[in-house]
């Protein structure tokens, strides 16, 4: 009788189907997450399938949507959003699944450089935030020791990188300085951590006509300069994606500008002591440093399956309690989304003895965010990442201009903008974006 009773409960429970793109180590962290929300409640249960990359989860979801079989939820990288928003009558807006099913979430309880990232421009989310980084500088503290540098003060200007560098080098160590993310690292980031456009129209917050105007004097002056170092043999071009980030775990390379969620698995990788410091900038610029760009993944509710949204609303709501982001938080490195979130970590005393995993946290509220700085809301974005990385490709080889690289990169993504608008305008569904040759990595790093 209690066999029976069990299994009728278990079948009384409606399945909410998730989505995702999360592997390895992350991949177990989410699992764990989901089997505490289950556990939580009798009357729904998240089923989680793993889809691979972020573009093949969010492809295959709004195709499987079309369908008739797409999941209720889906984890979507936030270059992602413009394209998730043009799919017209494939999605349906966050806050309003949860109004209608009685959970209620304020806006500003988000950290702000997040929560308008995922937000309409009347501040209504359209997505819940979920996995949060934002790029820091990691640093082999055993390297910096033994070129006679402070192991506790990593630069931080880019103009005081070169001492460094040059100690390194002199050292004997041949990799110094790369990056990870060349893209989101070097211009999206920077044009935010100095308040600069990325794009117009509020870096297409504010409108389809957005053109791109990224090849600024800072962006070329940045570019140039890390050209030179490349000659100079103090940056190490590693790839496209995080292959810098795996180069400074084995040891090869000194320092790395990468994401902040990289920190729990660099920490079980690397054979060596190292440090995390702010994300370089510009300090004759005003202003600078203004506040990080965030990277990571957002969960969406696909339209058509009416009947699992109050699940999908109740799951939603449970992810943004300030005890269950507190927890994801601390354990994977991912930035708590909401400010309860950290004011519990905080209080916890984690910090004191994990520095690092505030970094992150104080780069996105250093300022509040501004219309040159609350997100990049682009179609076909990630094909435009695809061309900077690939035009900047040129300028480390010394094949190419920095000035003209940057030029070229704009003008063939305005191409791929005017594409995207013209879709829009005459009611298209967006174009899938071209999914990106990828090296060895795991997709869900940022």
């Amino acid at each position: 009788m209690v066999l029976a009773l069990s299994c009728g409960s278990a079948a009384a429970q409606q399945e909410i189907l998730f989505w995702h793109a999360m592997s390895g180590s992350l991949g177990v962290e989410l699992s764990a997450l989901l089997q505490r929300f289950n556990d939580s409640q009798k009357e729904f249960r998240v089923v989680a399938e793993h889809k691979g990359s972020y573009e093949d989860t969010m492809i295959g979801a709004l195709a499987a949507q079309r369908a008739g079989t797409g999941p209720n939820l889906v984890q979507v990288y936030e270059v992602g959003t413009a394209h998730m928003m043009a799919a017209k009558g494939a999605v349906r807006p966050a806050w309003q699944v949860l109004a209608e099913n009685g959970e209620r979430l304020d806006p500003k309880a988000f950290l702000p450089a997040v929560g308008s990232y995922f937000s309409d421009n009347g501040g209504h989310l359209l997505a819940l935030p979920f996995n949060v980084s934002t790029p820091i500088l990691f640093y082999n503290k055993d390297a910096f020791r033994k070129a006679k540098l402070d192991p506790e003060q990593a630069p931080k200007t880019w103009y005081e990188m070169p001492k460094s560098m040059g100690a390194l080098v002199g050292a004997g160590f041949e990799c110094v300085y790369t990056t990870a993310w060349p893209s989101w690292v070097q211009i999206e980031n920077m044009s935010a951590w100095h308040n600069q456009d990325f794009a117009t129209r509020e870096n297409g917050l504010g409108g389809l006509d957005a053109k791109l105007i990224f090849n600024s004097h800072l962006m070329v002056r940045h570019m140039s300069m890390l050209s030179s170092w490349a000659r100079a043999g103090y940056f190490t071009y590693s790839g496209r994606r995080i292959e810098g980030e795996r180069r400074f775990a084995k040891g090869e390379c000194v320092m790395v500008t990468a994401s902040s969620a990289s920190y729990a698995e660099l920490r079980a990788e690397a054979k060596f002591d190292f440090g995390v410091a702010q994300l370089p900038y510009y300090d004759d610029i005003r202003g600078a440093p203004h506040h990080t760009m965030i990277g990571g993944a957002g969960l969406w509710v696909l339209a058509g399956r009416k009947a699992g949204e109050r699940g999908a609303a109740k799951f939603l709501a449970w992810l943004a309690r300030g005890e269950v982001q507190a927890e994801w938080h601390r354990r994977t490195g991912y930035v708590p989304v909401t400010r309860a979130a950290h004011d519990l970590t905080a209080k916890s005393g984690f910090y004191r003895n994990h520095p690092a995993h505030e970094i992150a946290i104080r780069q996105l509220l250093l300022n509040q965010p501004t219309r040159e700085s609350r997100g990049i809301r682009l179609g076909r974005m990630q094909e435009i990442r695809l061309i900077i990385e690939q035009e900047l490709e040129g300028v480390w080889t010394g094949e190419v201009p920095p000035k003209l690289a940057l030029d070229r990169a704009a003008e063939r993504g305005d191409a791929l903008l005017r594409q995207f608008e013209r879709e829009q305008r005459a009611g298209a569904e967006p174009v899938a974006p071209q999914r990106v040759p990828r090296g060895p990595q795991k997709a869900t790093t940022k």
